[in-house]
């Protein structure tokens, strides 16, 4: 009989994606693999062959405590390690192991600019902590994302037949988006190329006006579903990203990334994993104020973004 793994990542996107190495490395070992996750974040792990049973909260993981608690796992990984799965671990009493956060080293290097004080592991090692009683190690391969493609409309799978290259202009918090003015420098260095803009409603609503002005641009955003979105990264030439989901799910396609990095730094353990050749990761390492948060602000704290408005980016990056 197949031992039984619970790994546990409640969100998000790209926090999610960066699971796969695991869960692949663990399926390799044949384990029987449950993951623990969000009801909103469902459709990210859905499609991934390697795990056998998803379970979803909505909330907190006391919804459905008694179903997890029968199941009767052989071991946890936790790779959320925040309260609420601490108290699953806590509660479920089976053997398990959490990975190091980091977040009392990346508070200190939000207040103290020093980045020498984080380790230079990214966070998919830090991910394989967790699992190490279990002799299950990282078989460097990357990550992997899986579309259903009966998801994928017919106008979708046509435009993939183009060239062209992905703009994902958002991001969970406005000091880690691309400001409007960098989108617009952008193509108009590359009049020549394609651009198609993937996003929410409210990307949407930003890069409308730029689609009046230039007709290289389709905005997409708030048109696809996650697995189009995918979709139309994988058959893209190169990815233009911040810091999102996106990023990471284009990353696990192998495809070449400008990442633009705004208050965030790649320092924290998050920049693209074993992304495409040719991939740039961009930033102002001059900007005493950076990183001004660990995860983001709903404006500027010094009002004037110049970690993104600064940015250079060099027409032969494209």
């Amino acid at each position: 009989m197949k031992k039984k793994i619970l790994v546990i990542r409640f969100s998000s996107i790209g926090d999610i994606v960066l699971t796969s190495p695991v869960l692949r490395c663990l399926h390799r070992q044949e384990y029987e693999i449950h993951f623990l996750v969000k009801e909103k974040f469902y459709p990210v792990i859905k499609n991934y062959p390697y795990v056998q049973h998803v379970h979803r909260v909505h909330q907190h993981p006391a919804e459905i405590l008694d179903t997890l608690t029968h199941e009767s796992f052989d071991f946890v990984a936790d790779l959320q390690n925040n309260w609420k799965s601490k108290w699953l671990c806590r509660k479920l009493k089976r053997p398990y192991r959490t990975f190091p956060k980091l977040n009392v080293l990346k508070w200190l290097v939000v207040w103290t600019k020093q980045k020498w004080l984080l380790p230079n592991i990214h966070i998919v090692d830090r991910y394989f902590k967790a699992i190490q009683p279990l002799n299950v190690f990282n078989d460097n391969k990357g990550l992997d994302f899986f579309i259903d493609e009966k998801n994928i409309n017919n106008f979708i799978k046509d435009l993939s037949l183009q060239h062209y290259i992905i703009l994902v202009p958002g991001g969970s918090y406005y000091t880690k988006q691309i400001p409007v003015s960098k989108i617009e420098e952008i193509l108009r260095q590359h009049p020549d190329k394609k651009f198609i803009a993937i996003g929410d409603n409210a990307d949407r609503e930003k890069i409308h006006p730029l689609t009046k002005q230039y007709s290289h641009l389709q905005n997409l955003c708030g048109k696809t579903n996650l697995d189009e979105s995918a979709y139309l990264i994988q058959h893209s030439q190169c990815v233009i990203t911040s810091d999102t989901g996106m990023m990471h799910i284009a990353a696990a396609f192998k495809k070449k990334i400008l990442s633009l990095w705004g208050n965030t730094i790649p320092e924290f353990g998050m920049y693209p994993y074993m992304p495409g050749k040719g991939s740039k990761i961009i930033e102002n390492k001059k900007l005493w104020c950076r990183p001004c948060s660990k995860l983001g602000y709903s404006y500027c704290p010094l009002l004037h973004f110049k970690c993104m408005n600064d940015l250079k980016i060099n027409k032969e990056y494209l």
